[in-house]
């Protein structure tokens, strides 16, 4: 844990196995492509390119092809000014992923993790000007890599890492307690729990939530994580965000039956049905008084729907 993968360099050098990286050829996903600037005005022109040359992949031909159409305006300072535009954007992506991906950040360690930044700023730029939207490509991005495939648990835990992220700046909830009473009528069953914004459920045969929990908090212990790593099995993580703080809890299965159900939008009556249809073959059995009532006092569900 922590060590840099083998053969994983950043974005300046080859790709996976000394291969040239895909982003080399063609054209840059979010780039200008080989623009010829027909009809363009010289500044507009000079902007394109200039966002051509920063976001292109260093070995692709668009950042060749900007970079030589550049040539005429680049004076020393400018140069100067563009590489350090580069740099920047390079720390940026650091920052960026660092921040919301912490765990994936210790397992992978931070040299690992600053060449997967570079590689993503460039084969995935930013497409909107809030930058903490982007990273959100990294868990695929990690299913592809060769040099990780030793850690096979780490696409789903940065997918997780990533729901946390956005359920930070998820909108405030805005209670509708005396719903709830509701519940208690006949029409009770065709009823739809509302779970406050920012919610997500995750399926995955590893423990993902035990991983973020052990680098956090040091619980479960290190030899009870290897153990669960060793036998994958049906895992459920539900991303909660009780006040100012976000969380990730392990589900039991009936509960994440249950819950997947609400979620998706199903009426109270037809989801307990899926979670005690599913309860002869699971244990423990779901009890939904109980929940009702934490996952009330908690903040998980902000009231009733039609």
């Amino acid at each position: 844990m922590g060590q840099r993968p083998a053969g994983l360099r950043g974005a300046d050098g080859p790709g996976p196995r000394g291969r040239p990286h895909p982003a080399g050829r063609g054209r840059t996903r979010g780039g200008t492509g080989h623009c010829r600037g027909a009809g363009m005005s010289p500044l507009a022109l000079q902007q394109q390119l200039l966002v051509q040359s920063l976001l292109s992949h260093p070995a692709s031909t668009d950042r060749e092809q900007a970079q030589r159409r550049l040539e005429p305006w680049l004076h020393p300072p400018a140069e100067r000014g563009l590489m350090a535009y580069r740099a920047h954007g390079h720390a940026l992506a650091e920052r960026c992923l660092t921040a919301a991906y912490p765990v994936v950040t210790q397992l992978i360690g931070a040299d690992a993790l600053r060449a997967v930044a570079r590689t993503l700023w460039h084969t995935d730029p930013p497409q909107a000007g809030d930058i903490g939207e982007w990273g959100h490509t990294l868990p695929d991005w990690l299913t592809g890599c060769a040099e990780l495939r030793p850690l096979p648990y780490l696409s789903d835990l940065a997918r997780v890492e990533w729901a946390l992220h956005r359920a930070a700046s998820a909108p405030d909830a805005q209670p509708d307690l005396s719903s709830l009473g509701r519940l208690a009528g006949e029409d009770g069953p065709t009823l739809r729990l509302r779970f406050a914004p920012g919610t997500a459920l995750f399926g995955s045969p590893w423990p993902v939530a035990d991983l973020i929990h052990h680098h956090q908090h040091g619980q479960p212990s290190l030899d009870a994580l290897v153990a669960r790593l060793q036998s994958p099995g049906h895992c459920h993580a539900l991303v909660v965000r009780e006040g100012w703080r976000c969380e990730v809890l392990e589900l039991a299965p009936t509960e994440a039956c249950f819950v997947a159900a609400v979620l998706a939008g199903a009426p109270l009556g037809d989801a307990l049905e899926r979670a005690l249809g599913a309860a002869p073959c699971i244990d423990p059995p779901f009890d939904f008084s109980t929940w009702l009532l934490q996952a009330v006092q908690r903040g998980h569900i902000t009231g009733v729907l039609p």
